[in-house]
């Protein structure tokens, strides 16, 4: 049978440096685990220990990230001198995560504290002249922003008329200008030296805690925020590398042990057991739950779960939660049908997907844009237009910068700001025809999709036991920059073939050199991955275990089957 419906444009196979996977293998890792960790780089065991071992005493100096010092200086100020603060945060995981920090942070240093958090349908994205407003309303002398205000040059010009002080902190890219502020801190400013310019929103949040008190209260600090830390920055895709690792691991900790109420109570709405709570976890069951509140225009919602003391107190918040979420699937699932086939109506192209319509909902555009992209491995843009402007949500593919992108387009929008994975824009409707084809000029030559990138084949399936595959966990939490194991069979026997799921998935018994494993590949029916019973085929998959009635087994969760041979 042939191929239909095939995601990616080819695979990238690594390979692995076996002198060094042998000499990990020596130094006590599991063949899994050294042959993988060689095949992204890693040549010895110093390297692998200060990967998968790194604590808090690796983490940076938050002094060293630009503007920083400044902003840590005023904060102490206003603590010094008690005066009201208004934190700005955002409608998102990340904005909800650092904004709920922030205040609690002033809180307990008994600095009275207004936290100011738009909802996505109302007040739109990032600081405003509304939210500036409020805070002076409040009577506040001091305003802080957390994961956003970077490009907010009028709204900063617009608190200084107000005699509102503002320290913006940020992680998303910086515009030509920056805003005129007490002090402005985001590890994307091109000075210094700081090493970890992939921070999340709430990263960065943490960072001025800790700038305020100290290097020697990051432990302390990371034991009382971390698991607001990990959320936001596993929830905005966030490269788990580097000082992001760090803080995800111990966050993910810190919520397996239930320390915050609301989160606890929400996985077991979710039916998920939080003492197994993983990074993918967070992605798929926890944060579309928290994101539902902004998304449905009830930030509130999210901002009171996280911050309940009880789980009694959480009960109510969590189930509301879990309702919009599903009423935001529903919403989604129909939005993202009718893009998924305006996209593939269009020629095929390497440029970005740009849609936009009247009647579709701002609150989804961002997960639409997110599984289109992913979808047809083309970076997407999804536009909802109302009374002649459009607002849309940008996600993008590896490699290509979806911000650089819209600075490519910047005398066609009227405002953006984002990252290199994401980004959010606003543009009067009757340019978005000449946007679509600026972000065909920003693609450049090539094929439309992306590669998928595999570590190494496998040429001894006998490896693949539990044991082994159980020991691939030491190289969590996964996520971007440090993917899930991906490895592959090149000519491998379809044994069997079938529908799962009501058609939905496909499920088959693939057998390599006398050894047969299950494998499922979710999302995708047996008529899309066109591979029968009797079939020889190259198959890229992440082995994981599956426990069924007691009986502990390596099921493949496959990525991709392409004719046999098509790989080398």
């Amino acid at each position: 049978m042939g191929v239909s419906g095939v995601r990616y444009t080819g695979w990238h196979v690594n390979g692995y440096d076996r002198p060094a996977a042998v000499s990990l293998v020596r130094a006590g890792y599991g063949p899994l685990v050294a042959t993988v960790l060689s095949s992204r780089g890693v040549r010895d065991t110093q390297t692998a220990d200060d990967f998968l071992n790194a604590g808090p005493d690796s983490l940076p100096d938050p002094m060293d990230m630009p503007g920083m010092r400044a902003a840590a200086e005023r904060l102490r100020l206003a603590v010094e001198r008690r005066e009201r603060v208004a934190v700005f945060g955002d409608y998102d995981v990340d904005g909800i995560t650092a904004g709920c920090l922030m205040r609690d942070y002033l809180r307990s240093k008994d600095v009275p504290c207004l936290l100011i958090i738009p909802e996505c349908r109302e007040d739109g994205y990032g600081l405003s002249q509304k939210s500036v407003d409020r805070a002076v309303e409040y009577g506040a002398s001091l305003a802080v922003t957390v994961d956003c205000g970077i490009t907010s040059v009028a709204e900063a010009e617009y608190a200084a008329t107000k005699g509102l002080e503002l320290i913006v902190t940020d992680h998303h890219e910086c515009g030509a200008e920056l805003p005129k502020a007490v002090a402005v801190a985001d590890p994307k400013i091109p000075q210094g030296d700081f090493p970890d310019k992939s921070l999340a929103g709430v990263g960065v949040a943490f960072m001025l805690a800790c700038a305020c008190e100290g290097r020697g209260a990051m432990e302390r600090l990371l034991e009382t925020y971390g698991d607001l830390v990990a959320l936001g920055t596993v929830a905005d895709v966030m490269p788990v590398t580097g000082a992001n690792r760090v803080l995800i691991k111990r966050g993910i900790e810190l919520i397996r042990q239930g320390k915050r109420p609301g989160i606890a109570r929400l996985a077991l709405e979710a039916g998920t057991d939080i003492a197994a709570m993983t990074a993918s976890g967070i992605g798929f069951t926890l944060a579309p739950r928290l994101n539902a509140a902004g998304r449905m225009g009830q930030t509130s919602l999210a901002v009171r779960l996280v911050s309940a003391e009880t789980e009694e107190e959480a009960a109510g918040y969590a189930q509301k939660l879990c309702e919009l979420n599903a009423s935001r699937r529903e919403i989604e699932s129909g939005m993202f049908e009718e893009a998924l086939r305006m996209a593939q109506s269009e020629p095929e192209s390497p440029s970005p997907i740009v849609l936009s319509s009247e009647h579709w909902y701002l609150g989804v555009a961002g997960i639409v844009a997110s599984r289109l992209a992913d979808r047809l491995s083309r970076p997407a843009v999804v536009i909802c237009v109302s009374d002649g402007v459009g607002r849309g949500s940008c996600r993008s593919v590896s490699g290509f910068s979806i911000h650089a992108a819209l600075e490519s387009a910047d005398d066609l929008l009227l405002t953006f700001g984002g990252h290199e994975m994401a980004a959010g824009l606003t543009i009067e409707s009757d340019k978005i025809e000449a946007f679509r084809r600026r972000m065909a000029a920003a693609t450049g030559g090539g094929k439309p999709g992306a590669e998928l990138p595999v570590d190494f084949c496998v040429v001894k399936p006998g490896l693949l036991t539990t044991r082994y595959v159980s020991e691939l966990s030491v190289l969590e939490p996964y996520g971007c920059g440090n993917a899930q194991p991906v490895l592959c069979f090149l000519g491998a026997r379809i044994e069997a073939a079938e529908p799962i799921g009501g058609g939905k998935h496909a499920r088959y018994r693939i057998g390599k050199n006398g050894e047969s494993f299950d494998g499922v590949a979710f999302g995708r029916t047996v008529r899309e991955m066109g591979f029968a019973a009797g079939d020889t085929a190259d198959v890229a998959f992440t082995p994981q275990l599956n426990e069924f009635r007691g009986r502990c087994s390596v099921q493949l969760i496959i990525a991709d089957m392409r004719p046999a041979g098509e790989v080398r």
